[in-house]
């Protein structure tokens, strides 16, 4: 029956057991279902006999004032510097023992255990889950991440047209053609016999003749002279957005060697425990 030690322990006594590109989570923040932050990795527990690990020791700070529990290791899905275990809940956690570090755990003991508590009554029927050998395969998969642009676009206000009115005083001058009548004398000499008398009553008659004339009668009317239609118009253009994003990329070795942040080589000859450990940050 295979014994469970801490990753810690191993990696400064049996090197040549887990080799030199083995995964250490310690420190990495943990997740649980729909993303939300239990706390962190505080370490995890291999095989004495593989190097291989099983269980992650994760620090539910964020979910239970102090409780540490093992979490089978393949339930979690590894990226960048985070931890994701999109099945873990927080009633799952609460059914878990309490991790005791003075405690020696073992491969099948914790196996039975794990069967048992994630199928508790305490925890809601559709939380409940099947442990299977799988859920104890360390994940393999490193996913690299890269920021992408994504560009939503909104409306503004631009700009604000007003169409209006007033009125305009000017003066028109129109040409009238108008009539108008005037006196016309025409003299006749005549020398004919007549009955009248010099003085009689009919010689003071006087003929008058009305002189008409027209003039200039002035009204005002509206007229429609034009229409404004106000309306809308879209035109395109392209815009240059410049944003500085990020992406992971894959440091390979392949001779073997460890490599650090800064790309500096580790020789395999005289390479330790500690140097692995503060190569790779931790």
């Amino acid at each position: 029956m295979s014994q469970l030690i801490r990753l810690q322990d191993i990696q400064a006594t049996q090197r040549d057991l887990i080799g030199d590109d083995y995964y250490d989570p310690t420190g990495k923040t943990a997740y649980g279902v729909n993303e939300e932050k239990i706390g962190k990795i505080d370490g995890a527990l291999v095989e004495d006999t593989t190097g291989r690990i099983r269980y992650l020791i994760v620090d539910a700070g964020g979910w239970f004032s102090s409780k540490e529990v093992l979490v089978p290791a393949g339930l979690a899905r590894i990226v960048g510097d985070d931890v994701f275990f999109d099945s873990l809940t927080k009633s799952q956690v609460e059914a878990m023992e309490q991790y005791d570090h003075d405690y020696q755990y073992s491969y099948k003991e914790q196996y039975e255990n794990d069967r048992k508590t994630f199928v508790a009554d305490t925890i809601p029927t559709e939380e409940r889950m099947d442990i299977t050998d799988t859920s104890y395969n360390a994940p393999n998969t490193l996913e690299l991440l890269e920021e992408r642009l994504t560009v939503n676009k909104d409306r503004i206000v631009a700009g604000l047209v007003k169409v209006g009115k007033h009125v305009v005083t000017e003066e028109c001058n129109v040409e009238v053609e108008l009539e108008e009548e005037h006196a016309h004398i025409e003299r006749t000499n005549v020398d004919r016999p007549t009955d009248r008398r010099i003085g009689d009553a009919n010689g003071n008659e006087t003929v008058e003749v009305q002189l008409e004339a027209e003039r200039a009668n002035v009204a005002k009317q509206t007229f429609v002279t034009e229409e404004v239609n106000v309306g809308k118009t879209t035109q395109s253009h392209t815009e240059t957005i410049v944003e500085t994003i990020q992406r992971e990329e894959l440091n390979i070795d392949r001779d073997g060697n460890v490599v650090d942040a800064n790309g500096s080589l580790y020789e395999n000859d005289s390479i330790t425990a500690e140097d692995v450990r503060r190569a790779r940050g931790m």
